[in-house]
């Protein structure tokens, strides 16, 4: 609040408008910082990112393993899949499984995404609720 301090005899009177000019100012120096961090967050340059340490692996017997190889060719556990059909008709199989066997996916590094993503979607198709992707660990 702010009191008229004038040189009159009169009372002080009670000016009961509010004071913008420091909320202006406390909004202009957030926008100024705002503008200045902003596209030093947000990086389109092409960085390597840190590799990932991995937790080990626990094996179960209902787990199921479907490797993807260089060329496309999809294997369930260690037996070569035919097409796609076959590879999908398994997967529902072992959907319905109560508990519901995880798929671990063992994707060469060669292999093309569109590979690997195919395998995936027909997981997503199928009903599995858990994919899980092996990797190798980082050895430095």
């Amino acid at each position: 609040m702010a009191i008229n301090v004038g040189g009159s005899g009169e009372e002080d009177e009670v000016l009961s408008a509010i004071n913008t000019t420091p909320l202006v100012d406390v909004m202009l120096v957030l926008l100024i910082i705002f503008l200045i961090t902003i596209p030093v967050a947000i990086q389109t340059v092409p960085v390597q990112l840190p590799k990932a340490n991995n937790v080990a692996t626990q094996t179960k017997p209902e787990n199921i393993v479907l490797a993807v190889d260089a060329e496309g060719a999809v294997y369930w556990n260690s037996e070569k899949m035919t097409d796609n059909a076959e590879l999908l008709m398994r997967i529902k199989a072992a959907a319905v499984k109560v508990p519901q066997p995880e798929i671990h996916v063992r994707g060469d590094k060669e292999a093309r995404f569109e590979f690997i993503g195919k395998v995936i979607v027909d997981c997503q198709r199928g009903g599995i609720q858990k994919v899980a992707f092996i990797t190798e660990p980082d050895r430095q």
